[in-house]
């Protein structure tokens, strides 16, 4: 590997003014970090390619993924796409033997992240999935409080997260209706959440889980047509983690007077809440905490959780930067990046048993 790290991402395009994820967080992340070129972007077509080469200051263009996991100046793979085309993207990039970091969900389901992950570990290959809010420096910290026993034993957790309901799209955005694409409410808003959730407190060990769509059909911007909506919007969870804590999880999109996110872990002797301004994964997250009865206070985050450089981007490329810096750690290690594609495989598999428990109304096991 050369001294910096070369990136080739797919999905990173200034049309329709750039306003993927790629361009608005993953390459302004990768400006803001020393170890990291972005040596090449590849998108769908040969002129997008090179008007986003231009813009964004990368060497190369392509615009066939296969060319450019073959080409041997790529070190490190970057997926970041819509989540129907993940699988079809990373496999060849596993496939030539580059480390990848593909954004999350790794698939559309779990059957997909499976066999991308065995591919991965099959090929003695470092992988990366866009789970960011593990990067964030208060979800770090809680981690690691909730480790040390500052709240002691753990006995409950509670996760609410209502965002607005956009109920009328582009037609960038309007295929998320389909359940089937894999990008709904479930799986991006409840996927990272949910993560977030676990990373501190645990795994969960069963869950009963009910699904609902409220709002059946979004317009089509432009036009108004109506289109019928499959994706799930509401999504209750109770259950039980394998510390034995009980856990209750809200996930929700609502057409009027969205109350936003709160993460409340309480333990036998105290309690941490993460208080985000957005969304967990993209922070910026306020850590409260209290012990023996005390009242919550604030809690001031120490500097080792933040390991990007000052000045770096705030919003959404901030905990993508601070992924991609870990990462980084990694490969002067000589170790795994984290969370992998198998961390991504277990996350999967939780979504998958909410899913079966609300389809067969009945509590789910997990391994």
């Amino acid at each position: 590997m050369a001294d910096r790290i070369r990136v080739g991402i797919v999905g990173a395009t200034v049309t329709q003014g750039g306003s993927g994820w790629g361009a608005n967080a993953h390459v302004p992340a990768l400006r803001a970090l020393p170890e990291f070129e972005l040596k090449a972007v590849c998108t769908a077509h040969r002129e997008t390619a090179e008007a986003s080469r231009e813009a964004f200051g990368a060497e190369l263009a392509f615009h066939d993924i296969n060319d450019m996991v073959a080409h041997p100046e790529i070190d490190l793979v970057a997926v970041c796409v819509r989540v129907p085309g993940h699988f079809a993207l990373a496999k060849p990039a596993l496939e030539a033997g580059k480390d990848t970091f593909c954004e999350w969900p790794l698939g559309a389901n779990l059957a997909e992240a499976e066999e991308l992950a065995a591919m991965a570990r099959a090929r003695g290959l470092r992988t990366l999935v866009g789970l960011q809010g593990r990067s964030d420096p208060v979800i770090a910290y809680a981690r690691e409080l909730v480790a040390e026993g500052y709240i002691g034993d753990v006995l409950a957790a509670h996760l609410t997260s209502i965002a607005p309901a956009i109920i009328e799209r582009g037609p960038g955005r309007i295929w998320q209706a389909e359940r089937a694409a894999g990008a709904n409410t479930l799986t991006i808003q409840g996927g990272h959440a949910i993560d977030d959730l676990c990373y501190i407190a645990g795994e969960f060990a069963t869950v009963s889980a009910r699904l609902a769509t409220k709002v059946p059909e979004w317009r089509l911007e432009g036009s108004g047509e109506r289109v019928p909506v499959t994706s799930p919007d509401s999504i209750i969870v109770a259950g039980q983690l394998v510390n034995g804590a009980e856990a209750a999880v809200h996930i929700a999109t609502v057409p009027r007077n969205a109350s936003g996110t709160r993460l409340e872990i309480f333990g036998s002797e105290g309690a941490l809440a993460v208080r985000p301004s957005g969304s967990l994964s993209i922070g910026p997250n306020a850590l409260f905490g209290a012990r023996g009865g005390a009242r919550m206070e604030e809690m001031p985050v120490p500097e080792r959780f933040t390991l990007i450089p000052e000045g770096a981007p705030a919003g959404s490329p901030r905990n993508v930067a601070q992924a991609y810096a870990a990462l980084a750690e990694g490969a002067r290690r000589g170790t795994g990046f984290a969370p992998s594609f198998d961390d991504a495989v277990v996350r999967h598999r939780l979504l998958d048993a909410i899913e079966r428990s609300s389809a067969e109304g009945r509590a789910i096991a997990l391994g």
